[in-house]
């Protein structure tokens, strides 16, 4: 199987060649996994006096921790009543989201929410076959 890289402008494009068939990787990584709490404040203090973990971000709502000295995936500490049916809080970073999201769609996946920004940042959702709502955010 070969693997070839293409470097655009803030874009990474990564296929595979099997019997002809080629396959463009959309989702880079899962970022972040939302725990619902009461009070981000005192969950936050929680992961980092108790369990170690660092904060990496604290802006407003978005409060993410990790173990310290880990790298990639994060816990986004979401103050909210519970996830919304479905809702996975599973973050997916992609390249180009307007691409990943016409890609997917030309697949056949469903989408929840279709790319939009509010101001926060990027992002559409898609559903697995069961109803499982994932995120994509560049």
């Amino acid at each position: 199987m070969d693997a070839q890289v293409c470097s655009q402008p803030k874009e990474i494009w990564e296929s595979s060649r099997h019997r002809s068939l080629e396959v463009i990787i959309l989702i880079r990584k899962i970022s972040s996994i939302a725990v619902v709490v009461k009070d981000e404040k005192k969950a936050k203090e929680w992961y980092r006096d108790k369990l170690g973990f660092e904060v990496r971000s604290e802006s407003g709502h978005w409060i993410t921790v990790a173990p310290k000295g880990s790298r990639g995936l994060v816990i986004h500490l979401c103050k909210t009543r519970p996830l919304e049916k479905g809702n996975t809080g599973i973050l997916f970073t992609v390249a180009n989201l307007n691409r990943t999201y016409s890609e997917l769609r030309k697949k056949g996946v469903k989408f929840e929410t279709k790319p939009r920004d509010d101001g926060w940042g990027a992002y559409a959702m898609m559903k697995d076959p069961d109803g499982n709502v994932f995120w994509l955010m560049e």
